[in-house]
């Protein structure tokens, strides 16, 4: 356990349980919202451009000491960014600009050692802010807004075979459908040509998938099936008693359109009162309009069972409340973030308040609805509680990265980590 890490665990036991390991409250002011109607959150870049921009002025370089909480959960998100920057495979998305893929990986090291070796929190942001570069997405307006949005994997009652009860399947990859290698979808193979791929409704009506045995698990409900396949991954607990979890195998070409934002169109439902919920309540009050509006994103999703998990794009665990889904098209794979937003705080009835999120996460998933430099998604963790906090989630903020800079780099080289300072008896910690 790091030497920051002892008294302030203990403190995050005794926090509410919604938001233990998520809220931070020390000086700096919130971010304040700005009105939706005003921002496309999903603007794109001009092509080649990426979404960080590096800081120069020191006073835009966040306030991070609140952060320094929870940290053994932190320090298990950093340990699986170097699983995947130990992949040979990680090093063709690299250099991001001018960030090397070993600088991304000693950034990750460096980071777990700076944990080790600071006395307390002011010392800790102290030693980042004379080591690591800072960067800050451009958001959706060139002025940092990025909206936060949250997502879990949910737990589900199912059974392996269709019954009176489960009669809505979960499918496994269909072997015509066409990836490339880094698992973008291209369409459907037919023959020597190669086509798009079927559309939610042409799928669900049965075109595709029936009697070719890629059932994987039968649900009870098609919003369920729905949530799981926006989510990315779920548990499954079957009537033998068993779970089974299953995860993110694949999706067809088509762009993800989101639910929520027809019904807010259509005047279904307010955009302030926008959430999981307030869906799942307008699909109860009027069941013959579910299929209509779940048809409307034609994009869809298969699954496999997996040991493990719930697992990113990277192919390592995401960790509740430490891993975020962005736009990999135009941020760095793997790499420590910063994030300042708020979040909800959720009792049964639903939201009660807001708090300040300012947490350290790692960059370790991506998803259909997460595009362009002004959308990311934190992974909130799992079960029902979870499901009804990401369903929440959906706040402003600022999104932050740091990467070693050229002189420690260059420091580095010549005569490697903090090592000897981490190791040395007496060093004081936090808990002395």
């Amino acid at each position: 356990m790091s030497r920051l890490s002892a008294r302030r665990l203990s403190a995050a036991a005794a926090a509410l349980s919604c938001l233990a390991a998520v809220v931070g409250c020390r000086s700096q002011p919130p971010v304040q919202p700005v009105a939706e109607s005003a921002k496309d959150y999903t603007r794109a870049l001009p092509p080649g451009a990426l979404a960080l921009e590096k800081i120069t002025d020191p006073s835009r370089i966040p306030d991070v000491r609140s952060a320094l909480t929870d940290l053994s959960s932190l320090q298990r998100s950093i340990e699986k960014s170097l699983v995947y920057y130990d992949a040979p495979s990680s090093q063709r998305h690299f250099p991001y600009g001018e960030i090397t893929h070993w600088q991304a990986r000693e950034s990750c090291k460096a980071f777990l050692e700076l944990l080790a070796v600071s006395r307390d929190p002011d010392d800790f942001q102290t030693r980042l802010r004379a080591d690591f570069d800072a960067y800050r997405s451009v958001g959706c307006d060139y002025a940092g807004t990025v909206l936060f949005t949250g997502y879990c994997e949910p737990i589900y009652d199912g059974s392996l075979t269709r019954t009176a009860e489960f009669r809505y399947p979960l499918y496994r990859l269909p072997p015509d459908l066409v990836k490339d290698e880094d698992g973008t979808p291209r369409g459907r193979r037919l023959g020597d040509s190669l086509v798009p791929y079927y559309t939610r409704a042409e799928i669900e009506d049965g075109q595709l998938l029936e009697g070719r045995g890629l059932e994987l698990v039968w649900l009870r409900d098609p919003l369920e099936v729905y949530i799981v396949h926006v989510q990315g991954s779920a548990r499954i607990r079957l009537p033998e008693g068993e779970e089974m979890r299953i995860g993110y195998a694949g999706k067809t070409e088509h762009l993800y359109s989101s639910v929520g934002e027809a019904l807010v169109a259509d005047g279904r439902i307010r955009r302030a009162n926008l959430s999981l919920e307030a869906i799942k309540n307008f699909f109860a009050a009027h069941p013959g309009e579910r299929d209509r509006y779940l048809r409307k994103n034609p994009c869809y999703v298969f699954f496999t069972d997996t040991t493990g998990g719930p697992y990113g794009s990277l192919g390592v665990p995401v960790t509740g409340t430490r891993s975020i889904a962005t736009d990999k098209a135009v941020f760095p794979r793997g790499a420590i973030a910063f994030v300042d937003t708020r979040l909800p705080i959720c009792d049964s009835g639903g939201v009660i308040a807001t708090a300040p999120c300012r947490r350290f996460v790692c960059d370790q998933d991506t998803g259909g609805a997460i595009r362009s430099a002004g959308r990311a998604d934190l992974f909130i963790g799992t079960g029902p509680d979870a499901e009804r906090l990401a369903g929440h989630t959906r706040a402003e903020g600022h999104l932050y990265y740091f990467f070693l800079n050229s002189r420690e780099l260059m420091r580095r080289r010549e005569s490697g980590p903090y090592g000897a300072e981490a190791s040395a008896p007496g060093t004081a910690t936090a808990s002395e």
